[in-house]
């Protein structure tokens, strides 16, 4: 621990200094903070001035500020102390009282029940409605367990409840097991209430209730998303229905959009690969549907498709205690029942689990990692293109090239293996369509055809316009090819 750079740090989301003068009340409020949000250090004994006081001298006061995470916080919290050697401002030797908090499953107050989170590099008091949203993402409260209002038992479709028994074994009747097990049905004074969970997995009608509670697919044409008379959304696809409609529809559409790469492999077999890791793409929609804040009304599930990369948007912060640096490893559902539910039904492994194969199957394809970050109270997970690989994909190829024996013979580089791979399984297509398939430019992809037509690999039959490209026969290119030029212009 280096002394000089806690002295000269900024104060940040994660680090404080404080004066020793400071009162143990007020100090609760910045440890409170701390353990509330993502942890941090307080360095006591250094003025708001950056001046060294240091702590010696004042050694009841000392202990009053060592017994605050005890005597002033609700519940108390474990943190670890260490005395620091220093010289202060007045040139004699000292010492400074190092207090690292931990971040925390609970939520914490002052005694006087005051909720504090740390925002930047200050102490945030929180209002009811900000301390009640942190108690649902630290899950001493399930949002999915509150009552719905005006929700009642015709807005329950039991027929959507007996799959899910049978997946587990519940041999009671339906609305047996919705009173019985998980708090899904209450009755209070005759009055009966039916939960979140209840409506978004087996409502009728769950968008009644919860309107943005659904997922949206937009595809941009392009690496970015315009607006105006640029605007580049080329599909937009909305999927609304209980939390299993939504993910099965969302998977199903999201399938048709993923394009896949052909190319000749290793031993000379042809191997197609999609854009993105079916495992990856597929984890990063149950996530964010299974794991979403469903108490966040304001917006809904986004799955945005660029030229580049897929990112999924998903409302609310991490939960519970995983950060961006930890969610690999530590293991946290927001909603249980909802997890517990897509977990019967296959779909879902505890949080955590599923994000750590990703990093591995990602890693293993020697493609960049998952990117996540939290902007406001969304999370956001990206994926890179497979096709990102082509260069491996090429060198590869190039090298199995030259060690063909065939027909091929070393004439073609990888690319142009690759697109005679693609239209030996797609015969009949255009130009265009094989462009926009293997994700190639049209200029580049002309060439590669011409190449093609030239080693009387392929052929074009049929007109510029509604014609298409077929395996030559023979190894010679039909009669009715003799006047087809390969040019920028052709059939795209």
């Amino acid at each position: 621990m280096n002394l000089n750079s806690l002295i000269t740090a900024k104060e940040s989301q994660t680090f404080d200094r404080k004066s020793v003068k400071i009162a143990a009340k007020d100090l609760a409020a910045h440890v409170v903070a701390f353990a509330n949000a993502d942890g941090g250090m307080l360095l006591i004994g250094v003025a708001d001035n950056g001046s060294i006081e240091g702590i010696d001298g004042c050694s009841e006061h000392v202990n009053d500020l060592l017994r605050v995470p005890f005597d002033f916080c609700v519940p108390s919290i474990r943190v670890t102390t260490q005395m620091l050697e220093c010289v202060d401002n007045h040139g004699k030797p000292n010492h400074l009282l190092c207090m690292e908090v931990p971040s925390s499953p609970h939520l914490h107050t002052t005694t006087k029940d005051e909720a504090f989170y740390r925002v930047g590099d200050s102490s945030k008091k929180l209002s009811f409605d900000e301390r009640q949203q942190l108690q649902y993402d630290k899950g001493e409260m399930l949002y999915e367990d509150k009552p719905v209002a005006q929700a009642n038992w015709n807005d329950v479709d039991l027929e959507k409840v007996r799959p899910y028994l049978q997946k587990i074994g519940y041999t009671k009747t339906p609305e047996e097991y919705l009173k019985e097990n998980g708090s899904f049905v209450l009755e209070d004074n005759g009055k009966v209430k039916i939960s979140g969970a209840a409506i978004l997995l087996f409502g009728k009608a769950p968008q009644r209730f919860f309107p943005r509670a659904r997922v949206r697919f937009i595809r941009y044409d392009g690496d970015e998303a315009l607006t105006g008379a640029q605007m580049n959304v080329v599909k937009d696809e909305i999927f609304e229905g209980t939390v299993l409609e939504m993910l099965q529809q969302s998977l199903a559409f999201v399938q048709t959009q993923i394009k896949e790469h052909t190319y000749l492999g290793p031993e000379a077999r042809f191997v197609t690969i999609p854009q993105y890791p079916p495992f990856v793409w597929k984890e990063l929609i149950i996530n964010a549907i299974a794991h979403r804040d469903y108490s966040i009304y304001g917006t809904d599930i986004q799955i945005k498709m660029y030229d580049s990369r897929l990112v999924i948007e998903s409302p609310g912060k991490l939960p519970g205690i995983v950060r961006l640096n930890n969610l690999r490893h530590v293991h946290f559902s927001r909603n249980p029942k909802i997890a517990a539910f897509l977990k019967a039904f296959e779909y879902v492994r505890e949080f955590g689990e599923g994000i750590d194969r990703m990093f591995r199957e990602m890693d293993e394809a020697g493609l960049p990692a998952p990117e996540y970050e939290t902007v406001a109270f969304m999370l956001k997970g990206s994926i890179r293109l497979v096709i990102a690989n082509a260069d491996k994909v090429a060198e590869d190829n190039g090298k199995l090239n030259g060690k063909l024996n065939g027909k091929l013979n070393g004439k073609l580089n990888s690319a142009q293996i690759a697109v005679l791979t693609f239209i030996s399984q797609h015969e009949g297509l255009l130009a265009k369509a094989i462009s926009e398939q293997m994700n190639i430019p049209v200029d580049t992809l002309n060439k590669h055809l011409g190449k093609l037509v030239k080693e009387k690999e392929i052929e074009h039959r049929g007109s510029r316009k509604a014609g298409g490209y077929y395996l030559a026969a023979n190894g010679k290119k039909s009669d009715n090819d003799k006047s087809v030029t390969i040019c920028n212009a052709c059939e795209v």
